[in-house]
């Protein structure tokens, strides 16, 4: 999507709700809470501004069915595209969860996910959320007119090299809009100069996801669960952002 004014002006409110919804669930956040309340409060916040839940009964091209929830859930070792539905998962002090929705307001969809800790998480979960959220910003950082996609891919791997952390590579960034995914794909690894160029305009979404272990992942027969293949932890965080001659503007940032 090439967004004009009104086109910024949509996404921006779409995208301070979308922002606002996460963060009150990540208050929520809690041992012994149940996954299903958080994406029954996530659907409630999304139809009490009027907007439509982005995930629910979405179908990505080649899924076997549609998603069946508005929450995609990852606790600990999932790494995206967990069902909070399908199981009566009880959120234990020392998990982590990620939490990723979209909504519709009017044409305009936006996209975000944080990783939140639940209870006493360890020093190194901490950690692990700490870089992959700030290396969600080195790749916004990166987004200017000009570059590309490559060099969003390149900026977040060469920070997150250091740390040894595993970057996923079957899961990317994306364009969004007025689709949940539009082109270009934008992955967390790269070579500077490679890639479709970001022009002006330009609505993308962000989202590097770290392992604590190795690269590898696995992909469940429920058509959606990702998980790490070495059962190590996993982070993601996502915006939904802009990319104007003065720099990226974040929509779902609050």
């Amino acid at each position: 999507m090439i967004a004009n004014e009104k086109d910024k002006e949509g996404l921006r409110v779409a995208g301070f709700r979308l922002g606002t919804i996460l963060q009150t669930l990540a208050k929520e956040v809690k041992p012994g809470v149940l996954v299903l309340s958080l994406n029954e409060m996530a659907e409630k916040m999304i139809r009490d501004y009027g907007d439509t839940p982005a995930f629910l009964n979405y179908k990505p091209q080649g899924a076997i069915r549609p998603f069946p929830a508005t929450l995609c859930i990852a606790v600990n070792d999932t790494v995206v595209h967990g069902i909070p539905t399908e199981k009566n998962i009880v959120l234990q002090d020392g998990d982590i969860i990620g939490l990723d929705t979209g909504l519709f307001h009017g044409k305009y969809i936006v996209d975000s996910g944080i990783t939140v800790p639940v209870g006493n998480v360890s020093k190194e979960a901490l950690q692990l959320m700490r870089v992959t959220r700030e290396a969600l910003y080195v790749g916004i950082q990166a987004a200017q007119v000009g570059n590309t996609v490559g060099d969003i891919g390149h900026a977040v791997e060469e920070f997150v090299r250091p740390y040894g952390y595993g970057i996923v590579r079957e899961l990317c960034g994306h364009g969004v809009g007025e689709k949940i995914h539009e082109e270009p794909s934008i992955p967390n690894y790269g070579k500077k100069g490679t890639g479709p160029v970001l022009v002006e305009g330009m609505v993308i979404a962000i989202e590097p996801m770290l392992n604590m272990g190795k690269k590898e992942v696995v992909f469940l027969d429920d058509g959606y669960t990702v998980r790490t293949k070495d059962g190590t932890l996993s982070a993601h965080f996502e915006h939904t952002l802009v990319i104007t001659k003065d720099g990226p503007e974040i929509f779902t940032e609050v």
